[in-house]
């Protein structure tokens, strides 16, 4: 097996197909995670008490997820029945590529116009993935899927670690790219660095695309090729109606809904809680870079590790890992162990989200695969919804982010529990049978 073929990147098409994780993930590292929460904060937020301006964040956060959650499965199935999964991928896209450029237009006490821009953006991106995903089985065999999938978290982390590299260092060290620096300067001047970074990152996410719409091809359509609203709206009955048939695919929905509502609210919670309990830029900046270059090799080990034990053993150890990060977020004080916890999310991240896609992928019918990842995105973005929700009440009624951070370990434990029930192999078969059987 030649190393190409141990990562999951021997064809062209599976190359092409992770380079969107190359792509997509600038926008998840800049915007979500790293310099757009800490500019909320201190910039559009400015004037808001600190936890307010969490509480705004993480409630325009809920409002996103929501409304795609809503949208998701109607996207599924129109892009199964229409055979235009490229296609919708590339409105998402371009929606999302604009509100993220129009983010240049931040400045000081500007929290709406944020908070809307930052809600249209997750709502493209998100939506971009219910395409993105369903492809994993049209393109990769079903002993390649773990390797596939997490060789798109891999190059995921390498795309999204390299240009904030670069966005973080002119944001730091200004001067060393002739933008303004030093004393004096007016408040555009002292953004402006910023709200390039925030540009560049539509940039990035629309050039990087492009190999996936050039080299995947399209599936055929299990429809009569018509982009109409109401035949999606009936095949996505009739495919809820089926859901039965899928057990172990449902159980693997709802384990996912509840673990990786922890996993969502840590990734998009993370920074802006550091900047309340007091952890210095620098160390946040460092943080976010330990979790996207520790993850690169850990995604792909992720992948050769499910091909020992299984995925849902590996997956297992992810979230045992992730249980331990909220409760030392609980006692975290100072920048050292903020560093410590950001190696143990780098270690477990992407692997523990690819190799949920990628086993979730191995139990649905391959033709149905928009539909069924559309059910996987309401899942995701419900969990994404709750997680926030949840912090955000939580810090409504004590005051403290703490034992919101500590509130999280829950999720670890109750979805590790019903993960534990579903049956891989029997949902294999459920899905290999319906693919036999006549339409």
């Amino acid at each position: 097996m030649t190393i190409l073929e141990r990562l999951g990147l021997h064809r062209k098409e599976l190359r092409a197909w992770a380079m969107y994780d190359w792509a997509n993930s600038a926008m998840v590292t800049t915007i979500v995670t790293a310099v757009f929460p800490i500019y909320f904060a201190k910039v559009a937020g400015a004037g808001l008490e600190p936890a307010v301006a969490t509480k705004r964040l993480a409630d325009a956060t809920t409002i996103g997820l929501a409304i795609i959650a809503v949208l998701s499965p109607i996207l599924g199935a129109m892009a199964d029945r229409a055979g235009v999964k490229k296609r919708l991928l590339a409105v998402s896209l371009v929606i999302g590529v604009a509100a993220v450029g129009l983010m240049f237009f931040i400045e000081q006490g500007d929290w709406l116009y944020a908070a809307v821009l930052f809600v249209v953006a997750n709502i493209a991106v998100n939506a971009s993935y219910v395409c993105y995903d369903s492809f994993l089985p049209h393109i990769a065999r079903p002993d390649e899927m773990d390797r596939v999938s997490t060789a798109g978290y891999a190059l995921g982390y390498v795309g999204g670690g390299i240009l904030l590299a670069l966005n973080l260092a002119w944001i730091q060290r200004p001067q060393w790219f002739g933008l303004p620096s030093g004393p004096g300067l007016s408040p555009s001047q002292t953004t402006l660095p910023t709200r390039l970074a925030f540009l560049s990152v539509a940039v990035w996410w629309l050039v990087f695309s492009i190999p996936l719409f050039r080299d995947v091809p399209e599936p055929p359509a299990t429809g009569d090729g018509r982009i109409a609203i109401r035949g999606a709206l009936k095949e996505l009955g009739h495919t809820f109606r089926r859901l039965g048939r899928f057990r172990q695919a449902v159980l693997m929905l709802l384990a996912f809904l509840i673990y990786n509502d922890g996993i969502g609210t840590i990734i998009r919670m993370a920074t802006i809680y550091g900047t309340e309990i007091g952890i210095g830029t620098g160390a946040l900046i460092a943080s976010i870079m330990i979790v996207q270059f520790v993850g690169i090799p850990f995604a792909f080990l992720f992948g050769s590790f499910a091909g020992r034990i299984g995925a849902k053993r590996a997956i297992f150890v992810g979230l045992v890992v992730y249980a331990g990060i909220s409760l030392l977020g609980y006692y975290m004080t100072n920048a050292t162990h903020f560093l410590i916890l950001a190696l143990l999310v780098g270690m477990v991240q992407g692997g523990t989200q690819a190799l949920s896609r990628s086993m979730f992928a191995s139990m649905i019918p391959k033709e149905r695969s928009a539909e069924f990842f559309g059910f996987f995105a309401v899942v995701e973005k419900f969990a994404g919804i709750f997680g926030p929700w949840v912090f955000a009440r939580v810090i409504g009624v004590t005051g403290s982010s703490r034992a919101a951070i500590l509130a999280v370990v829950v999720f670890f434990i109750v979805g590790g529990a019903l993960l534990h029930f579903v049956d891989v192999e029997r949902g294999q078969l459920e899905a290999r049978a319906a693919e036999a059987a006549p339409v």
